[in-house]
């Protein structure tokens, strides 16, 4: 059974930078689409960034962190990472680690967080002025 675990959250001040990481235990080697999520409370999970490896590399972005957040991924290490630049105070969450299995790519569904089947615990992200 795969687990994930999220670190690296914290607190910064706006404009500042942090770096998630999610690690996963018991690593599946097909599982090919890893996102990260956040949300705040009262809200919804929104779907931050997804890194697709069935094929070619393939990243998504949501439109509010294009420019500023980077997704990669490390195979040999099982890791994901959230690079996050130029932190806002908008970006303030926790933020979340999911894991899928696709046969084609996640153009449509990257974003969903119905389509994550596996989850972190979440980290905390507090950005200040």
């Amino acid at each position: 059974q795969v687990m994930l675990v999220e670190s690296g959250g914290g607190s910064v001040q706006a404009g500042g930078s942090l770096r998630l990481s999610c690690a996963a235990s018991g690593y599946s080697a097909d599982i090919n689409v890893m996102g990260w999520f956040r949300q705040v409370p009262g809200k919804e999970r929104e779907g931050v960034a997804s890194i697709y490896t069935g094929g070619l590399v393939t990243t998504y972005y949501t439109d509010s962190v294009k420019g500023r957040f980077t997704i990669s991924r490390d195979n040999a290490k099982a890791t994901v990472y959230l690079q996050m630049n130029s932190l806002k105070l908008e970006d303030t969450a926790m933020y979340y680690c999911a894991a899928a299995r696709t046969h084609t790519e996640p153009v449509r569904w990257w974003n969903r967080w119905a389509s994550y089947a596996i989850w972190g615990q979440g980290t905390q992200v507090t950005v200040s002025s």
